[in-house]
């Protein structure tokens, strides 16, 4: 680190990420779970593509969100983990300034870029159950190509504006981030000069991106909901409900854990729960949303069966 002018302040070459926890006896232990974890979630994305990818009955526009969810949860995943896990048993915990920029901006372009595709995802069932006959006509390639798009143009440009005010941090009273990688909030923590302008404009986007969302998928979701009580057919109710109880959880787990670490109340433990609600929505959740789609969709589930009993399953992939 080199000195500047104001005491006890420096400009930084690199950071040092602390981790999850500096208990010896913890780290072979949490080394081989988040080993386990990023393996499923590597395979249960992936996979959770090429099924899409080869099945020509996931062909709709329910899937293709879907399938962009997938190599989002997997991305941001890959962002954090395979920089953390050696993190874990190393002493050297060290990352460059510009890793540590890299790896912030491109986790925070992915985690908005899957609050928006929720949101999309939300509007999709809506047109799904509440105009089933134009479904088809509604939701055409070109609009679904646009929504996606929208969703990663937000979460870049998001991104962009925390990142080029992060630039413009001359100096850090420290350079140990106390975290497991790197996250804004605690890096604006050793900030020797005023910060108030990130902090606004983190509070300005996230409360922007997260109450534009929530009004998306709650009015999606009450509309649903209308339309599911106003079936006569009880079967008609029953594959309505089971069509977007999948989304609704990943919905639920996903925007509940950021609520939680944002949302409430400061308190002397914060930064140790802060790390594993952050545990939680950056590695854990990536992890559970193949599994949700998977195990509470029957197509989902009928498709993977004719995958596994193809002798060639893969083949579609290539051509």
């Amino acid at each position: 680190m080199a000195e500047t002018g104001e005491e006890n302040c420096t400009s930084v070459t690199e950071f040092i990420l602390l981790g999850l926890a500096d208990a010896p006896e913890l780290r072979v232990f949490l080394f081989l779970l988040f080993l386990l974890i990023y393996g499923v979630t590597v395979l249960g994305n992936l996979g959770m593509i090429a099924v899409i990818q080869v099945s020509s009955q996931l062909h709709t526009p329910m899937y293709f969100f879907l399938s962009h969810l997938s190599f989002v949860d997997f991305c941001y995943s890959t962002i954090i983990v395979p920089k953390m896990l050696p993190n874990i048993l190393n002493r050297d915990k060290a990352i460059s300034f510009l890793g540590c920029m890299v790896q912030f901006y491109l986790f925070c372009t992915y985690a908005i870029t899957e609050v928006f595709l929720l949101a999309v995802m939300a509007y999709d069932r809506f047109v799904a159950i509440c105009n089933p006959l134009l479904y088809m006509v509604t939701m055409s390639q070109n609009l679904c190509m646009e929504l996606v798009s929208c969703c990663y143009l937000c979460g870049t440009a998001c991104s962009l504006i925390h990142l080029c005010l992060a630039l413009q941090i001359p100096s850090y009273r420290s350079d140990v981030i106390n975290h497991f990688f790197c996250d804004l909030p605690p890096l604006l923590s050793l900030a020797c000069s005023d910060v108030t302008m990130n902090e606004l404009m983190v509070s300005i986007v996230a409360t922007f991106n997260e109450i534009i969302t929530i009004m998306i998928i709650l009015t999606s979701y009450l509309l649903i909901l209308i339309t599911i009580l106003r079936m006569r057919s009880a079967e008609g109710r029953r594959k309505a409900f089971s069509t977007c109880a999948s989304h609704f959880t990943a919905i639920l787990v996903f925007h509940g854990t950021i609520l939680f670490n944002y949302c409430r109340p400061s308190s002397g433990n914060s930064m140790d729960t802060d790390k594993v609600a952050t545990v939680f929505y950056t590695i854990v959740i990536p992890m559970l949303n193949p599994l949700i789609y998977s195990l509470r969709n029957k197509d989902v589930k009928e498709a993977l069966k004719k995958v596994l009993r193809s002798r060639v399953p893969f083949e579609k992939l290539f051509s």
